[in-house]
């Protein structure tokens, strides 16, 4: 599975994560009927406004965030929104980070669902989240603007969680906004995609090398969170305009993109993205084609006494998962990957007749 999707650490985790709020808006009643149906079982997912991992007995905060993202961009399910927040609420220490421990990653994810959902960043479950994002930017030397996190654990920060406290510090009007822009689009390679990692905290070069690899899902997450607030920024939107380019030349014949280095193989989440980075600037019919191999991994209705019966809008990762879905069913080692892959590529099935 993409690294844009795995666990950060085990309850607390975002280690290149992300859904995302809705920059465009949804096609007819017609073209939504798949995204909607992917919106009912994510929705089904929720237990008290959150996720809950069966496997391994936790309440992952971080796919919480990415449902509650995915049901926004597709309309229609803002009470389950409003619960993911309110149950957010009681939890920001244990996902953000608490006393000499604070993850910036996380923080600027929650700073992004607060603001997305009609919260108040500034005292959300008694935590000032904006103040908390903006002590973890980096104040000086090379590093300048780079989010970074405080822990024993180490060092998890970002792309992902960068592209977040870009559009959190910006909303917020932040003076830390600029630094954190600049040092973003320094993760931006020549060819116009985003690397994933950061150099080390104390290199004196902070951006992009010539072996950064290509990290498609990051490059998407880029133009899908900060195209509307770039409107306002002209050399960011320069930057997302070349990230959508080179994303646009990243696409396979049949419509599926890859994720990276560590997903070499086509997959739903990294082609949902890509439809929905691509809709995004107007690049219609590849979003289109990217969004129908999606539509291809999506559960239909099912007989009675299959082993998928009742799991209708569920989108498998691969055609492996698919597979093992008909075969088994959504089982509860399964379960995570199915979630993920639903909440990552569901939005973009908006986009399956254009945008």
């Amino acid at each position: 599975m993409s690294t844009f999707i795995s666990a950060r650490r085990a309850a607390t985790a975002l280690v290149a994560t992300a859904l995302a709020t809705s920059l465009v808006a949804a096609g007819s009643p017609a073209q939504a009927a798949p995204a909607d149906r992917g919106a009912h079982w994510l929705s089904e997912q929720l237990s008290g406004g959150l996720v809950h991992n069966d496997q391994f007995d936790f309440d992952d905060y971080g796919l919480s965030i990415d449902t509650a993202f995915a049901l926004k961009s597709i309309g229609g399910h803002r009470s389950e929104v409003r619960q993911v927040r309110h149950a957010m609420s009681a939890h920001v220490g244990d996902y953000t980070g608490a006393g000499s421990e604070k993850y910036a990653g996380p923080t600027a994810k929650l700073l992004v669902l607060v603001q997305s959902s009609g919260g108040n960043p500034t005292s959300f479950g008694g935590v000032d989240l904006v103040k908390k994002l903006n002590g973890l930017v980096t104040k000086s030397g090379p590093a300048r603007g780079r989010i970074a996190d405080q822990s024993q654990f180490g060092e998890f920060a970002n792309t992902i969680g960068q592209i977040l406290a870009v559009r959190g510090l910006t909303t917020a009007k932040s003076g830390r906004a600029g630094a954190a822009r600049a040092f973003l689009l320094e993760q931006q390679c020549r060819r116009g995609y985003f690397r994933l990692n950061f150099s080390k905290p104390n290199a004196q070069h902070q951006g992009c090398g010539p072996k950064s690899p290509a990290d498609p899902d990051a490059t998407s997450y880029a133009v899908i969170q900060l195209w509307k607030s770039s409107k306002g920024h002209p050399v960011l939107r320069g930057a997302l305009e070349k990230a959508a380019a080179w994303l646009a030349r990243q696409q396979r014949k049949n419509g599926s993109f890859i994720g990276g280095t560590s997903t070499a193989s086509p997959n739903t989440n990294s082609t949902g993205l890509a439809a929905w980075s691509l809709a995004t600037v107007g690049r219609c019919t590849a979003a289109a084609k990217a969004a129908r191999w999606v539509e291809g991994f999506q559960v239909g209705p099912q007989p009675s006494g299959s082993k998928l019966a009742g799991q209708r809008g569920a989108i498998a990762y691969d055609r492996a998962a698919l597979k093992a879905g008909r075969r088994d069913g959504i089982t509860t080692q399964s379960q995570d990957q199915w979630r993920r892959a639903t909440s990552q590529a569901a939005p973009a099935l908006r986009f399956r007749h254009g945008c």
